[in-house]
């Protein structure tokens, strides 16, 4: 490589596809500074790749570009394993838009090393313990409900939990992609999450995707409470708690009250769960009371 002095990235991830919601994401974790820099690589419509072992990045948006052509992951793999002539050193797992895996595990990489291909995903790790992490990631995922995020951080905690890498834990990171998925709509990156160095970090992971949850989840119906008047006073008293609300405790809910409510979900950076009408998402609302130590129905 020119002279320039190559660290192995070694780690363990899991890349994968969801057809029922057309997403695409990678998790990975590393004992290793900020993994998430250099692994992680997924766009909607395309696919998703995970790179490391001697991590050539390049694997990442030209992979990509190259499944968004329309070439398979076995494709894609085999053309970007053709231009490294340190392919040997290199582990990479590749995902395409019709959710079909490829994977490869060169004969240099760090043992333990190999990959477990499943239907719509596959799991790759280099420097392990031994084969026990991708085969507990492979089973913890194809168990999983959830969406992907949550599917993905299970088996990356399951492989965490059965050996991981032997050198010990400093990083993890989740990347996942849908058509206008992103903040805004704007663009596709739905979740985009790091802990870059930190003693547990797949268990930190787990819970930032928990608070992505919260903070973007849409409200469903089903967990809409009407506010009712016993309510509202628990509202009120909250509020005036907190320093929103200087008014009586009426249990009316008035105009008053309710824009000291939205100013609050503001401030929270709960807006993607403010009703505007006369009910309260209840994720939001046992948010708030654990966030000012209230108890609900007190």
């Amino acid at each position: 490589m020119g002279g320039v002095q190559m660290i192995a990235c070694t780690t363990f991830s899991i890349v994968a596809w969801d057809p029922a919601r057309q997403e695409w994401g990678v998790a990975v974790a590393s004992k290793f500074l900020a993994a998430g820099a250099v692994v992680p690589w997924a766009r909607a419509g395309a696919g998703a790749v995970a790179t490391q072992s001697y991590a050539n990045t390049r694997f990442g948006p030209e992979g990509l570009a190259r499944m968004a052509q329309g070439l398979s992951a076995e494709e894609t793999l085999a053309a970007l394993l053709a231009e490294d002539p340190e392919r040997e050193k290199r582990q990479v797992g590749l995902v395409d838009r019709q959710g079909r895996a490829a994977a490869f595990t060169g004969s240099e990489c760090l043992p333990w090393a190999g990959h477990r291909i499943g239907e719509g995903f596959c799991c790759q790790g280099n420097l392990l313990v031994d084969e026990r992490t991708l085969e507990a990631m492979a089973g913890a995922f194809l168990k999983a409900s959830g969406e992907l995020a949550d599917r993905l951080v299970i088996a990356l905690l399951a492989g965490d939990r059965a050996g991981g890498d032997r050198r010990g834990r400093q990083s993890a990171a989740i990347l996942v992609v849908r058509e206008g998925g992103g903040y805004g709509g704007f663009n596709d990156r739905y979740m985009d999450l790091r802990v870059d160095d930190d003693p547990d970090p797949v268990v930190k992971l787990k819970d930032l995707v928990e608070l992505h949850h919260l903070y973007f989840g849409a409200p469903r119906p089903e967990d809409l409470l009407p506010i009712d008047e016993a309510l509202t006073r628990e509202i009120q008293q909250l509020l005036r708690h907190a320093g929103y609300y200087s008014g009586e405790i009426t249990g009316v809910y008035d105009e008053a009250t309710r824009r000291a409510l939205e100013t609050l979900f503001g401030i929270e950076n709960l807006e993607e769960r403010w009703h505007p009408g006369d009910r309260i998402d209840r994720t939001a609302w046992a948010f708030l009371c654990r966030r000012f130590g209230f108890t609900e129905g007190h």
